[in-house]
Formats: C-alpha cells, structure tokens, sequence
C-alpha cells in the first residue's frame, strides 16, 4: 500500500473503490477517505457523521457531509444510489446490525466494511491469562465506558453475511494498529493472526437476478 497519510484499513479500501464512483462514507470521524478519493479518485462522495466537531472539520475540507446519526439517515436513500458504501471500524458499535446492514446492501450496489477481530491471539491470551475483558490497541477501553457493544470475529462475519442472504466479494485479513498508517496482509491463520478484517459484500438476490438477466 502506499504511504496515503490514511489508517492501514483506509489504505485497502480505498485501493478497492473504481475511479468515478458514488460512496457513501458511514461514520467518517474527520473525512480522511472521502478527501482521498474526492481528490485523488475523482468520486463522488458523501459522508455521515455523529460527531459535530468532526463534522464540521470535514465540511471545512470541501467535503458533502452530514452532521447525524447514520442509521436512521440511510435509509432516505432509494435503491442502488451508491456505489459503495464504507461502514469502517464502526460496525462493532451498531446496535442492530442484521437491520442495519440489509438497508445499506439495498442502497449500494457494494458495501465494505472493516472492524476489529476479537479473535486475534493476543486477545483471546489476555482472557486466558486474566480472567479479565481484554484491552489492547483495537480496544482500548474497560468494559463500562466502551463504545463497542459487538464482538466481531471474521468467522462469525462470514456467517453473518449468508444469514442475511449477501454474498462476499473480497475479503482481506490485515495486522495493524489502531490507527496507524503501516501494517501487512495476513494470509495464514487469519482469524487467530490478524487484528482487523475487511468485506467487501453484495446482495445475493442481486447478483442472482443479475446472473438470470
């Protein structure tokens, strides 16, 4: 990957979005992908934001975003008016994810998503030894005052995606930190060796009436 200034899953994403596209940006913190591709993709993006500051940091970028809580801004949207909808290191704080994400795979054509692996050794030593929620950089908090009330592993993403009749497009293994700009793609024992997995997701009636047209 190149040296983008982006976090590592950032990088990836970004690397898997065509040139020109319609993206919509869930939960983009301070636009540093909506600025990547705005700029260096010539996409067409928007973004949504809960957090004011953040917000009205990337609309003083130039970007089209929108101060809100993505869940329930979604779903204005009709049917295949993205492209690509990004849903990056946040799916492990939705409430109601089997809701969620069937919305977005009939707004977009592909929806990517990234998050934590709290089956990444590490993590599964920490309890072990413990006996204690385990904390480390992709999770940094105790268990009273964290926002992520979902404990994501790639295996159960990947049941969790037939449950919802989607099919998967790409998927990528990595190992980096929380919010660094370096890391690696893990291809061996993923789910016991990497600390984030991506998705790249599509609606299996799609396809299938794609398929038959």
């Amino acid at each position: 990957m190149s040296d983008t200034g982006m976090r590592f899953d950032l990088q990836v994403i970004s690397s898997w979005i065509k040139p020109g596209s319609r993206v919509l940006d869930l939960g983009c913190g301070r636009g540093d992908l909506l600025f990547y591709l705005q700029n260096k993709q010539e996409v067409r993006g928007v973004g949504i934001e809960q957090d004011e500051d953040n917000a009205a940091f990337c609309i003083s970028r130039g970007l089209s975003v929108l101060h809100g809580n993505f869940i329930e801004e979604v779903a204005d949207y009709p049917e295949n008016h993205f492209d690509y909808i990004v849903l990056s290191q946040t799916l492990q704080q939705v409430y109601a994810p089997e809701k969620l994400l069937p919305v977005l795979l009939a707004v977009g054509s592909r929806v990517i998503v990234s998050f934590p692996n709290f089956s990444h050794w590490r993590v599964r030593l920490q309890f072990l030894l413990s006996g204690a929620a385990p904390r480390n950089e992709q999770f940094p908090y105790e268990w009273h005052n964290t926002p992520n009330i979902r404990i994501i592993t790639l295996k159960d993403f990947r049941i969790f995606v037939r449950k919802i009749d989607g099919i998967i497009l790409k998927q990528l293994a990595i190992s980096s930190h929380h919010h660094e700009t370096q890391g690696e793609i893990v291809r061996k024992f993923q789910n016991w060796r990497s600390t984030y997995g991506i998705f790249m997701i599509a609606d299996g009636r799609k396809a299938l009436k794609g398929s038959a047209a």
